[in-house]
Formats: C-alpha cells, sequence, structure tokens
C-alpha cells in the first residue's frame, strides 16, 4: 500500500474509469479500485495523494457495513491479499500488489443518473445560494441563519450525476420524471436515514458530517448504495471540538489543496498545475486522520482504541 497509485493498466476487461477509480469486469462482478488521483474543481490533478485510494476504499467499506441494516449495497468483499484475484488474471500474469487495501469487488448494479446530497449543515455551495436567496436548492430556509449552522433538520438536495462538468439541483418532479413516484420516495428516505445513523456515528468519534452526497442503482430489482460512501472525497468532515458556527469550518478532506489552488491563480481549466509537497503531505495527512478517527483503525490495521469498530 506504499506509494502513489495515479493510474492502473490491468489485464482485465475494462468497466469505467472515472475521477478517481477504476472498475474491470471479473465474472459477473466488477473489480473497482481507487487511485490516489485527485479532483479539484471538475479537473484531475497531475499530483496524486499518497494512501488516499486506500483510505476511500476501507473507510466505504466500513460505512457499508455500518449501514447494511438500513440498505444493501454492492460490496461482496474487501481486497486484503491479492491471491484473491488470481483466478480472474490470465495464467502467469503477477497480480499488483497495491490492490491490497484499496480495491474491492462488488456486484455489478444499473446506476441511478441521481447525485444524492444530503445536507445537515448550512455550507460550501449551500451557503453560497442561501445568501442569494434565503433558499438551498429551491428548498426555503428562515431569513436569520449564519454559516456553518445546524440546520433544523437535514435536507435533500439532489442533482443530476454528471459525466463531466457541474451537477445540476434536481427537484422532486425531476426525479419523478427520472425514475418513477416511488422509487424518487425510496431514494431520498434511504438518504436521510443513512446520514442521519452515520451523522451520530459520527459524533461519537469526535466528527460532525455537515453534508454528503451518495449514489444508488438497482441490483435485481432492489435498491442499493454503490461507488463510495462517506469518505473525505464525497463528505464534509469537521472537528466537534473547533466547530464554531458563523465562519467557514477547517475540514478533514482536499481543502489545503482548493485553497493553494485558489492562490496559485490558476484559471480551473486543464492542465491543473503541480501540487507543492507540502501540500500534498497536509491533504495525506487529513485523510488519514479521518479515516482513523472514525473507524479507530490505523491504515495498516491496528486498532488504535478498545473500539468494535464494525
Amino acid at each position: 500500500m506504499n506509494g502513489v497509485v495515479i493510474s492502473t493498466d490491468l489485464p482485465l476487461k475494462p468497466f469505467i474509469k472515472g475521477k478517481v477509480r477504476d472498475t474491470y469486469e471479473i465474472g459477473d462482478d466488477l473489480l473497482m479500485v481507487a487511485t490516489d488521483r485527485l479532483s479539484a474543481f471538475d479537473v484531475v490533478l497531475p499530483v496524486g495523494i499518497p494512501e488516499k485510494g486506500v483510505v476511500l476504499n476501507l473507510l466505504s467499506a466500513f460505512w457499508f457495513k455500518k449501514t447494511e441494516d438500513i440498505i444493501a449495497n454492492h460490496l461482496i468483499e474487501v481486497v486484503t491479499d491479492r491471491k484473491q484475484l488470481s483466478s480472474f488474471f490470465p495464467e502467469n500474469e503477477q497480480v499488483p500488489a497495491y490492490l491490497n487495501g484499496r480495491s474491492m469487488i462488488v456486484r455489478k448494479a444499473s446506476r441511478l443518473p441521481v447525485e444524492c446530497v444530503v445536507r445537515g449543515y448550512l455550507a460550501g455551495s449551500g451557503w453560497a445560494e442561501y445568501n442569494r436567496s434565503h433558499s438551498v436548492c429551491g428548498i426555503n430556509l428562515s431569513t436569520d441563519l449564519i454559516e456553518s449552522q445546524k440546520l433544523p433538520a437535514p435536507i435533500f438536495t439532489p442533482t443530476s450525476k454528471a459525466e463531466s462538468g457541474h451537477d445540476i439541483p434536481l427537484g422532486h418532479a425531476q426525479i419523478v420524471q427520472l425514475i418513477g413516484t416511488e422509487l424518487a420516495a425510496e431514494l431520498k428516505q434511504k438518504s436521510l436515514d443513512v446520514y442521519d445513523y452515520c451523522q451520530k456515528y459520527a459524533l461519537t468519534r469526535g466528527f460532525i458530517i455537515a453534508d454528503t452526497k451518495m449514489e444508488f442503482g438497482l441490483c435485481d430489482g432492489r435498491l442499493i448504495l454503490i461507488d463510495e460512501l462517506l469518505t473525505p472525497d464525497s463528505s464534509r468532515f469537521w472537528d466537534i471540538e473547533k466547530y464554531q458556527s458563523g465562519k467557514s469550518q477547517d475540514s478533514f478532506d482536499k481543502q489545503p489543496v482548493r485553497d493553494w489552488l485558489e492562490r496559485s491563480g490558476w484559471n480551473k481549466e486543464p492542465p491543473a498545475p503541480e501540487l507543492p509537497p507540502e501540500v500534498v503531505e497536509s491533504t495525506s495527512r487529513r485523510y488519514r486522520q479521518a479515516y482513523e478517527r472514525l473507524t479507530g483503525q490505523q491504515l495498516g490495521g491496528t486498532q488504535t482504541d478498545g473500539s468494535n469498530t464494525v
């Protein structure tokens, strides 16, 4: 699990290559590999973040296990020993060691064209919109809220799932048109249920989950969670001891990267500039800390407290 894995070139049938993950077909299932690639402002950066993919993969697996009583997910097993994949590789072709920890075998699912966003606090683009209209994604809110304030209740603010460019907010009627009334209602309820459960758990680990986004698919006609779940790439984690409403919060994610890019004068069009080593290290450290604090495990597998992490 050492080194930076920017890309993969496996002797397997490619399924899809995303901004961060490379996915391959293995039999009836998929091998999903979380690389160390990082995207910011919808552009994949030329420098990877050490161990980022391992954190994304293992933290997603942690949350999939914790929430499986709320909703099923696509996880079959995490690859912890590359021998698990030997039967899928051509004879005499060695399975790369870097797949350990950063890959998982998952079920195929038909992805729904909706990015399911749940917001529990007023931050990011939600705060920017609220300043203009006292609403977030068309949901009217009280006119006296301040930045980073906890909302009276979490809100569901779904967007389109854009293959490129920015996602676009979707209203309930639009989602119904895309996937139907019953599935739209289930999608919203399960998103809120997962957020509620995980937010309460995170508080016991010293974190606030300000907001998160989830993806769902259909497998054998059943709604399931897919892709990743509650990672620093898909969620905003705040340290509860440092939290103070009325201002921007320090997040356990790629915030150092975004801050540096904003100061660099980059026009946010490809190609992105190289990141300084100190920004790379600071970002890597935030990802590791998020994983270790939330799970009680070090990346090497050593338990950091006496808790039962699953």
